[in-house]
């Protein structure tokens, strides 16, 4: 029987608003940007700086620098443990332990951030991509009023920061169907996709 289900998507593709019509149906708790709550209360850390960090890899030169402020930190006398760098690295250690602590409560809908790695292993998790094609994932991102004009381009990073963010922490290729149990093209329909998810729910079995 699943007890948690991770959703993997596409920037544009719904599987956000899919994710939640998931969890409002089934009565469980969705982990989207609640997940960059509960990080932020775990590592002790301003909600917005945890935001900034969210499905987010660091670019080398600030993953170069690290190591050298921690050594000038050190030589200052300061102790290794006093020296809080939160930065992608971090947030990606935090919120492991979170997604790792609401399996163990189950009855969760965890939206990216590779839970579908994290949880890879365990039993009574429903792994599932949501994709769309381009146009339409371009029309319904267009209609968010902080997309901008530049809509493709942000599309385009947004997937290739997601892509990096699984590569990077976890070795794993976001697009891999072996990562998942249903595929779904948001094409048929928020409604009819989110249907089908909870079906595999409700049915008590693993596909």
């Amino acid at each position: 029987m699943f007890r948690v289900i991770t959703v993997a998507r596409e920037y544009g593709s719904g599987g956000g608003i899919i994710a939640r019509m998931v969890a409002e149906k089934l009565g469980w708790n969705l982990l989207d940007g609640a997940l960059i709550g509960a990080v932020a209360r775990t590592a002790e850390v301003d909600t917005e700086i945890a935001g900034r960090c969210d499905e987010h890899v660091d670019s080398w030169w600030h993953r170069f620098n690290r190591g050298g402020l921690r050594s000038a930190a050190i030589m200052a006398g300061i102790a290794p443990d006093d020296v809080q760098f939160f930065d992608a690295d971090a947030m990606a250690t935090f919120t492991q332990r979170v997604i790792l602590k609401a399996a163990v409560t189950g009855d969760c809908v965890i939206v990216g951030r590779g839970a579908q790695c994290v949880l890879q292993d365990h039993e009574e998790v429903l792994h599932v991509f949501i994709y769309a094609p381009w146009a339409e994932r371009v029309g319904r991102v267009r209609t968010r009023a902080q997309a901008g004009p530049d809509v493709e381009r942000l599309i385009s990073v947004t997937d290739h920061e997601r892509a990096s963010y699984l590569r990077t922490y976890y070795g794993c290729d976001w697009k891999d169907p072996h990562l998942y149990h249903m595929m779904i093209n948001a094409q048929i329909g928020t409604r009819m996709a989110a249907r089908m998810i909870v079906n595999a729910v409700q049915g008590g079995g693993h596909l």
